[in-house]
């Protein structure tokens, strides 16, 4: 009886139909990154404190150390997230958000946003961040450790208050912090 019953082109179609299925399925939802994580040490700017560079009478406004210019603790939304994140002023005029010490779950898709959008705690800031303006930084590089990311210039800082780490596939954040300016 079991021999016939794989003979029958219905038969072949269902198990083709679940195949195709259960392959979709491991690729939309990635499960196994739910147990891996993905370690990231970028070195990072060292900034002290968040003091302005300080001009001299002979040398002028110095610009040759890193300067914070914002930072905010991660709060969890989708997923467990800590950390601390910070927008720097480098040497050169340039800005980059640096993540110290981000801990948060692996998963498909994942993005470092720039956002307008207040960060609110629980499921009620889960799904805020596309709403508004946004910068996209770039894939997250890791879901633990110290990583970098460069701010592209002409990004309106003053207007784009909080960083998220948005999943883009199933739109939703897994963390955020408002930054607050610094000094």
């Amino acid at each position: 009886m079991s021999r016939r019953l794989f003979r029958t082109p219905l038969t072949w179609v269902a198990v083709a139909v679940i195949g195709i299925g259960a392959a979709f399925g491991l690729y939309w939802f990635q499960p196994w990154k739910v147990v891996t994580d993905r370690q990231v040490d970028e070195r990072l700017s060292g900034v002290e404190d968040a003091a302005p560079p300080r001009a001299t009478p002979a040398t002028g406004p110095t610009a040759t150390r890193p300067v914070l210019v914002s930072r905010g603790e991660f709060v969890s939304h989708e997923h467990d997230t800590s950390g601390t994140a910070r927008i720097v002023r480098t040497a050169d005029g340039g800005h980059r958000l640096e993540l110290v010490g981000l801990d948060t779950s692996n998963g498909p898709d994942l993005r470092v946003w720039l956002s307008d959008q207040p960060v609110r705690t629980g499921r009620a800031g889960w799904h805020v961040f596309d709403d508004g303006r946004r910068a996209e930084l770039g894939r997250l590089k890791g879901n633990r450790g110290d990583q970098a990311y460069a701010v592209p210039a002409g990004t309106d800082l003053t207007a784009l208050t909080s960083v998220t780490i948005w999943c883009q596939r199933f739109a939703v954040s897994f963390g955020a912090a408002s930054l607050v300016p610094a000094g």
